[in-house]
C-alpha cells in the first residue's frame, strides 16, 4: 500500500467522482482508477460502489477512510516537521474563493510566490458550502466565503466585507417607488438570486422561511453582476449586495429590506486549528496581516 493510493482514495471519497478527483490531483483519470483497483485488490474488498451516477463508499470504504486520512496527515506532519526544522518552505497551498469579493487574491498569491517559489499554489472558485467543507476537511488551506452573523463551526476568520443586502429593480418596476420594504413584501414576486449553496442565497432562504414564505426564484446566476443586469432589464427583483445595485444608479433602484434587515458578510476563513502544513500557515498569516493593514 502506497501513500499515493491512499491520497487517491481520499480524493475520490470526498469528490464522489473519479474525474473530479483526478482533476483535483492533477493526474489522469485512468491512473486514479488503476490505483484504486490495486488498493481494493490489496484489501480484498471493493471500496466504492460505482453502480450509480455518483461514486459512494462501501461499508469497507467507509471503515478505511478515517485511517487513510490519519495516515496522510501523519506523513504531512513528518514532512512539515523536517521542513520547519531546516527552515525550508515547500509543499502546496490550496485557496478557495466565492466569485465576487474585495480581497486582492492575485496580489496576495503573487507576493507569496515571489518569497516562496518552491510552494505550489492552487486557487479554485466554489460555492460557500463547498468551500467550507474543503477548509474543514483540509482540502483547502483557506477560503473567502460568505457567512451570516456567525462563522461556521470549526473555522476562524477575519472580516473582508460587511454590507446590506438589498432588493434591486428596474426603474419601471412596481416596487421602484419604495425606498424600504419588509421582506414579506417580496412574497409572490419573481426573484433573481445567486444559486443554492452560496452565502447570500442562504441568508435569503433563511429570512424568507422566518417570514413564512418560500421565495419565488425566477433566475439564478453565479455572478452578482449578471443578476443586476437581469433586474435592470425588468426580469424581476434581484437580491444583491447594496454596492452592486449602487453601481448602476441610472438603471437600478436599490430597496432596503427590513424585518429582518439582511446583511452579507464576506470573511477570509481557515481551519480553527490552523492549516496542517507550514506553507498554508505562512499564507494564512500573511493574509491576516494584509487584511489588518487595509483596516478590515
Amino acid at each position: 500500500m502506497e501513500l499515493r493510493q491512499l491520497a487517491y482514495f481520499v480524493a475520490v471519497a470526498e469528490e464522489r467522482n473519479f474525474t473530479r478527483a483526478a482533476e483535483r490531483l492533477h493526474v489522469a483519470q485512468p491512473g486514479v482508477s488503476a490505483q484504486i483497483r490495486r488498493l481494493e485488490r490489496e484489501f480484498g474488498q471493493e471500496l466504492f460502489d460505482r453502480s450509480g451516477r455518483t461514486v459512494r463508499l462501501t461499508a469497507a470504504g467507509a471503515a478505511v477512510l478515517p485511517h487513510a486520512r490519519t495516515a496522510l496527515a501523519a506523513a504531512d506532519g513528518a514532512r512539515s516537521a523536517v521542513e520547519e526544522l531546516t527552515g525550508l518552505l515547500r509543499g502546496t497551498v490550496a485557496i478557495g474563493s466565492v466569485t465576487s469579493h474585495k480581497v486582492d487574491l492575485p496580489g496576495l498569491l503573487a507576493d507569496f510566490h515571489r518569497d516562496h517559489p518552491a510552494v505550489e499554489i492552487t486557487l479554485t472558485e466554489e460555492t460557500t458550502d463547498r468551500l467550507v467543507d474543503g477548509v474543514r476537511t483540509g482540502r483547502l488551506d483557506a477560503a473567502v466565503i460568505s457567512v451570516g452573523e456567525t462563522v461556521p463551526d470549526g473555522l476562524a476568520s477575519v472580516v473582508v466585507d460587511d454590507q446590506p443586502i438589498v432588493a434591486a429593480v428596474a426603474a419601471g418596476h412596481e416596487l421602484a417607488v419604495h425606498a424600504r420594504l419588509p421582506l414579506a413584501a417580496l412574497r409572490g414576486h419573481a426573484l433573481i438570486s445567486l444559486p443554492g449553496g452560496t452565502g447570500l442565497r442562504a441568508r435569503l432562504d433563511e429570512a424568507c422561511a422566518a417570514a413564512g414564505f418560500t421565495p419565488l426564484i425566477a433566475f439564478e446566476a453565479g455572478d452578482p453582476g449578471v443578476l443586476a443586469e437581469l433586474a435592470a432589464r425588468g426580469l424581476g427583483v434581484a437580491i444583491l449586495p447594496a454596492v452592486v445595485a449602487a453601481a448602476r444608479p441610472d438603471r437600478l433602484r436599490g430597496i432596503a429590506l427590513t424585518r429582518p434587515d439582511l446583511r452579507g458578510r464576506l470573511v477570509f476563513a481557515w481551519r480553527a486549528g490552523g492549516p496542517a502544513g507550514p506553507a498554508g500557515r505562512a499564507l494564512v498569516g500573511r493574509a491576516r496581516a494584509a487584511l489588518r493593514s487595509t483596516g478590515r
